[in-house]
């Protein structure tokens, strides 16, 4: 089965724990409803999410995100089709950004933007290979 995969990044408006939880609880359920999963890494100045499932299913999921005005300047990083998901198990994985991602100083510097697609994939392919869930 041919699936799309897309990595994009955007900056949180409005960004609380309270915004956070709405924005899993929600994207849990559409996505267990769409057959997608995925991770979204998430804090204060970033949110860095990949997202994979059936093509037609994962371009409606991104237009909506784009509307979405909890996200600002979003930026597609990555968009491939792929054979195997990355998260199978996870119809939306969170994980607040480690101490090996980028400071905020680096993040306004423009740290997700300097960094290739193949180093964005590397990131999620770090987490996908931790032992969880």
């Amino acid at each position: 089965m041919s699936l799309t995969q897309i990595i994009y990044s955007s900056k949180p408006f409005g960004f609380d724990s309270s915004v956070l939880d709405d924005i899993l609880t929600i994207s849990r359920v559409l996505n267990a409803r769409d057959d997608i999963t995925g991770m979204l890494i998430c804090r204060a100045d970033m949110y860095l999410q990949l997202i994979e499932g059936p093509d037609a299913a994962i371009q409606a999921t991104y237009k909506r995100i784009s509307g979405d005005d909890r996200h600002l300047e979003i930026n597609l990083l990555v968009s491939r089709q792929i054979t195997e998901r990355m998260f199978p198990k996870w119809a939306m994985r969170d994980d607040p950004a480690r101490s090996w991602m980028w400071t905020q100083a680096e993040v306004s510097a423009g740290a997700i933007q300097k960094t290739t697609p193949d180093e964005i994939v590397e990131i999620f392919e770090r987490l996908a290979a931790e032992n969880v869930g």
